[in-house]
């Protein structure tokens, strides 16, 4: 009986002498946690919209090599990604991962131009990124986000 008698007092002496944060502190410490995310936010809104671009530019370096290939073999530009082997991937909007729609805009047998639009606005501003390519292989943005 005295053990037990003893372990409860124990306890009682460990919880009445605990220290800890009050509930004032902690809500001050969270809402400096949360002015300081809101002054970085911005500063690091360009960089996710940079590294998302970054697919754009694959895709359409990619589309240019397959262009490069079909012409060598055909003498002219394909109009068609399925004729030079592009295979567009899922969409966001399909349940999928890409950002960027690709589009062959002309091609004859001197060029051809080949377009990734946005189907996510970036930044909430409503204007949609685009970049293109031609037969050169300049990659350009056309429309920033």
């Amino acid at each position: 009986m005295t053990l037990v008698f003893s372990l409860h007092e124990f306890f009682k002496k460990l919880i009445k002498h605990k220290n800890g944060f009050s509930l004032t502190e902690l809500m001050v410490v969270l809402v400096i946690i949360g002015v300081l995310v809101l002054l970085a936010l911005p500063k690091l809104l360009p960089i996710v919209t940079k590294a998302k671009t970054t697919e754009a530019k694959l895709m359409l370096k990619q589309v240019y090599t397959l262009e490069q290939s079909y012409k060598f073999e055909h003498d002219h530009y394909s109009q068609a990604l399925a004729d030079i082997g592009f295979e567009q991937e899922k969409l966001i909007a399909d349940g999928g991962q890409a950002r960027y729609k690709i589009e062959v805009a002309t091609a004859d047998d001197k060029g051809f131009t080949a377009t990734a639009t946005s189907t996510v606005d970036f930044n909430g501003n409503g204007v949609f990124n685009v970049w293109t390519v031609d037969e050169t292989g300049n990659i350009k943005e056309k429309v920033p986000d």
